[in-house]
């Protein structure tokens, strides 16, 4: 198999005053093309800084992250933003879609900053559209769509720029129990269909008993757990 990620000794510290607060510390592990990875943990325990880590939105304290085999932690902050732009998908918990863009338009914004919006890009992008079940809603803008339709619109986003990698930040934190499960299982078979590694931070009993790998983050580190 692929690796598409590496953390190797990760870190991750930030001053408070004269004090120095310790989110992560030590973190090892890696992830194969096309995995599902669950990551739990306890609120606090720094799931989410991990994710900024990961997509180089923020720079560890120490160690190293590898994307497809590069080095996030040696490029440009220039370039990281480059490799997050070209291979990353990010979902996010309050959907963080452009208000004064179209559904479509935001679609096809990662496309046109890479370069890639042509007719055969938005032919995708029309095609994601219809997948997630908001083609008819395509020039809408988002305030007009409801919580669950907006986040179904993140997860297309996410995906029309063909990332490598897909991260989630409990993407349903912000949604009803039904509406969260129904956005929790079309995100699973849209990465699966497309074949993508995804690594995201969740509660649901649903898709942690799907995925192939938990991950819990704690004290001792990373540490591996058996779906159930």
């Amino acid at each position: 198999m692929t690796t598409v990620l590496e953390l190797l000794s990760l870190s991750k510290s930030y001053g408070e005053g004269k004090t120095e607060r310790r989110v992560l510390h030590g973190l090892t592990a890696t992830v194969e093309k096309g995995e599902c990875v669950v990551l739990l943990g306890r609120s606090g325990s720094g799931k989410s800084t991990l994710l900024n880590l990961i997509a180089g939105i923020d720079s560890p304290s120490a160690g190293e992250i590898k994307i497809n085999g590069v080095s996030l932690t040696q490029l440009s902050e220039e370039n990281r933003t480059l490799l997050r732009r070209r291979h990353i998908g990010f979902i996010f918990q309050f959907f963080n879609l452009i208000p004064t863009l179209t559904v479509e338009e935001n679609l096809l914004l990662p496309l046109e900053l890479n370069g890639r919006n042509n007719p055969a890009g938005r032919a995708y992008a029309q095609s994601l559209l219809q997948e997630v079940g908001l083609l008819e809603r395509a020039h809408s803008p988002p305030d007009e769509l409801s919580g669950g339709e907006q986040q179904r619109v993140a997860i297309a986003r996410a995906l029309v720029h063909d990332p490598l990698l897909v991260l989630a930040d409990e993407p349903t934190g912000n949604l009803d129990l039904e509406t969260g499960h129904r956005v929790l299982t079309l995100l699973d078979r849209l990465t699966k269909q497309a074949g993508k590694t995804l690594i995201m931070v969740t509660h649901s009993p649903e898709v942690i008993g799907q995925a192939d790998r938990i991950l819990r983050l704690g004290a001792e580190g990373l540490v591996a757990e058996e779906p159930v």
